[in-house]
């Protein structure tokens, strides 16, 4: 009988702590590394994997997720389990599906639909939907099968919906009793494994993270007797962390009240677009601020970092990443595909999309010109389709051109000719690596933000692993791998309280990935029709990782995954 289920056998060993690389082996038993020493014997390993020219390095932490849909009917939380992720952090942003009345799920799906982009079908069809209080919802979560480790955040979102109903919630302040209500779930959802609360606060204008009828979500309206009640609540359980998507003002005073770390989103490279497309200001001044919290104040204030090259694909079906801007807002809003069809018709509000283009100076989104557009793909099934494939491929420059009409006409007709269902793509901005390198090296800074599970018709940031390592660690050498790997791994698995997990040591459970550091890289972007509902999504898979393992067992290997589903729910603070 073997001594070890796995052994790793002749890899360079990055440990995720900032220790020096070295070669060795590791010896996994029961989910848990057991030995790490320079020559365990093959005959010792059940199964043996030679990492020889290989990195053996922990599996990263995604503290960004919205994967709390999407883990019941995809285990492996692809796109981040395809990159190397072993855990993931759900129920950011506030958002999420817990506590909810059974009466008020189709509600709570929708408001899902628009923010993050999560098509209500897959929804419906793909999440069993069999609970009622937070507890449940975990309890639901530990039941499914998963091929990554999963822990969640107690979104605040929900509990205004469960006390108070979340359109009423936005008319009216929550009562002294209804507070105290919402501060007690939220105790009691920590007490079943929660990690903290999460909520946004992006107020009502400038807004790209909308409810599913355009109003700003629950949170965003949040008073400040609301916010320090939350913190204080968090900080009665002496434990806990909290993660805010707004303003840096708003998690001073979370730190302050609750005397508990707080993950802040975001900072970003100037020059650079986040997540949503939208240009970041200069940073250098938030930076100097957050340190100064730290070093100054004894705040723990950690900074989620938009480190990935951005680009998107879309469709006017449900585009939602324009929700800034007027008249764009007002077209795209809603769900019926029928109504945005008759507002695209709209001259009033066509000659307000031209005259805003003109004032932008040219541009659709934050950072990228119209002109540069790309019809990306036509819907081969429509009957316009022998007219639409005539386009396909060519730039909004290179047709306002040929076809004599301004580029917002262009783009809005074809994408009538095929009822919204064309698709377009921006082109990929570039950001200087002597921006990225001053925003990922700061201090507290947490590369990430990936959203996997949400944006998915749009966007392809939870590739933000294998960038780090492939793009900006190999091809820029703004960053060393062994300091990519503590930020990767051991540093938010801290920042989100994440204990046994986030570097590789004796005793540590065995989340590791093995990979080829000249060839670790993202695969061009593809859609997959694989979502519930007859829904497809915009992906990148990776190329480069020999095995990513998660509690011992290998879920991919050389990018195919095995089927082993041996992630588990971690419950904050629950032995």
């Amino acid at each position: 009988m073997s001594k070890y289920d796995l052994v790793i056998k002749g890899g360079t060993i990055i440990d995720g702590l900032r220790t020096p690389r070295f070669r060795g082996d590791i010896g996994i038993a029961g989910g848990k590394i057991v030995e790490i020493s320079s020559n365990i014997p093959p005959e010792d390993g059940a199964e043996v994997i030679d990492a020889k020219g290989k990195v053996v390095a922990p599996g990263v932490v995604d503290l960004h997720t919205h994967y709390d849909s999407q883990l019941f009917w995809d285990p492996w939380c692809t796109m981040s389990g395809w990159h190397g992720v072993t855990s993931v952090v759900i129920g950011n942003c506030g958002f999420g599906f817990a506590p909810c009345k059974p009466e008020d799920r189709e509600r709570a799906m929708l408001s899902l639909t628009r923010n993050e982009a999560v098509p209500l079908a897959t929804m419906k069809a793909g999440m069993p939907f069999e609970w009622e209080t937070f507890k449940e919802y975990l309890d639901s979560v530990e039941k499914a099968p998963k091929g990554v480790n999963v822990m969640s955040f107690v979104p605040l979102g929900p509990l205004y919906g469960y006390v108070i109903g979340l359109d009423e919630a936005k008319k009216r302040p929550a009562t002294d009793e209804e507070m105290q209500t919402m501060c007690d779930l939220l105790v009691e959802g920590m007490e079943a494994g929660g990690c903290g609360f999460s909520l946004q606060v992006l107020g009502q204008e400038m807004n790209v993270q909308l409810d599913y009828d355009g109003t700003p979500m629950v949170t965003d309206l949040i008073s400040d007797r609301d916010l320090k009640a939350f913190s204080k609540a968090m900080g009665s359980t002496r434990r806990g962390t909290a993660q805010i998507t707004g303003n840096l003002d708003f998690a001073e005073t979370i730190a302050r009240e609750s005397g508990r770390p707080v993950i802040f989103n975001a900072i970003g490279a100037e020059g650079a677009l986040n997540q949503h497309g939208r240009l970041r200001n200069p940073i250098k001044e938030t930076i100097e601020r957050i340190d100064r919290l730290n070093q100054d104040d004894g705040l723990r204030i950690y900074a989620q970092a938009s480190s990935v090259r951005f680009g998107s694909q879309f469709t006017f079906e449900d585009y939602n990443l324009m929700d800034t801007l007027p008249f764009w807002k007002e077209a795209l809003a809603g769900s019926d595909v029928k109504v945005k069809i008759e507002k695209f018709k709209d001259p009033v509000l066509r000659e307000g999309m031209r005259k805003l283009h003109e004032d932008r100076g040219g541009l659709f989104g934050a950072g990228y010109t119209m002109d540069d557009i790309v019809v990306a793909w036509v819907p081969v099934d429509h009957p316009n389709y022998e007219q639409l494939k005539e386009y396909e491929g060519y730039t909004m420059g290179e047709l306002k051109l040929r076809l004599n009409k301004h580029p917002v006409d262009v783009m809005l007709d074809i994408a009538l000719m095929g009822d919204l269902l064309v698709g377009f793509e921006t082109k990929q901005i570039e950001t200087p690596p002597e921006n990225m390198a001053l925003v990922i090296n700061s201090a507290m800074a947490l590369p990430g933000i990936s959203d996997g599970g949400a944006h998915t018709k749009f966007v392809t940031t939870a590739r933000f692993s294998t960038e780090l390592l492939g793009h900006w660690a190999r091809d820029c050498g703004i960053i060393s791998l062994e300091d990519a790997h503590w930020r990767l791994s051991a540093y938010p698995a801290q920042a989100a309280g994440l204990k046994g997990r986030g570097y590789l040591a004796e005793g540590m459970a065995a989340d590791i990935i093995v990979y080829d550091p000249e060839i670790v890289d993202s695969l061009p972007r593809e859609r997959l029709n694989d979502y519930p509902g007859n829904e497809w999504r915009l992906v990148q898979k990776a190329i480069g990782y020999s095995q990513i393992i998660v509690n011992g067992e290998v879920t991919f290997r050389d990018g195919e995954c095995t089927q082993a589903t041996p992630g588990k729910l971690l419950r904050h603070g629950v032995a």
